[in-house]
Parts: structure tokens; C-alpha cells; sequence
């Protein structure tokens, strides 16, 4: 892992951080937070960062309110705290 990558993890959880604890974010959040003029290219690293968290436990991976398989999720995603049942 990057220093970028490490980068990307912290931005998700500052954003999450500074959201209600039902919150969640889009990955451009994230991208346009680390680079306003240029968010684009980092999509995919976001995503790749979300993916990592959600392996971890510490976040999930929404897709129309419902929770994913990180690795299989295709189109628009959210990234929200992991919730405890």
C-alpha cells in the first residue's frame, strides 16, 4: 500500500467522521476532496481504498441503500460505516 492509498483510507474516514453515524458518501467525495481540479482519475483508487476498509470491517459498501460485495459491485456505490446488527 501507497502512501497515496493511505491517504485515500483517511479521507473516507474523515468524511464519515464528519457525517451523521447513518451517513454515507459517494467515492467522488472522496476524490474531490484529495484533488478538487482532478478527482477523476482517482475513481477506481477510491474504490480500491473503500474495498480495502470494508475487508477490514470498518466500512460497507452500499449500492441503492442495500449492502455489497465489495468485489463484485458494478456502477454507483456508497461507502457508509460498517453497522452492527
Amino acid at each position: 500500500m501507497t502512501s497515496a492509498d493511505g491517504e485515500l483510507e483517511d479521507r473516507i474516514r474523515a468524511l464519515l467522521d464528519a457525517r451523521a453515524d447513518t451517513a454515507s458518501i459517494c467515492p467522488s467525495d472522496v476524490a474531490r476532496a484529495v484533488a478538487p481540479g482532478d478527482w477523476r482519475p482517482l475513481m477506481e483508487s477510491v474504490r480500491e481504498a473503500a474495498r480495502r476498509l470494508a475487508a477490514a470491517g470498518e466500512v460497507e459498501i452500499t449500492q441503492k441503500g442495500d449492502v455489497v460485495d465489495p468485489d463484485s459491485a458494478r456502477g454507483p456505490i456508497r461507502i457508509r460505516r460498517a453497522r452492527t446488527n
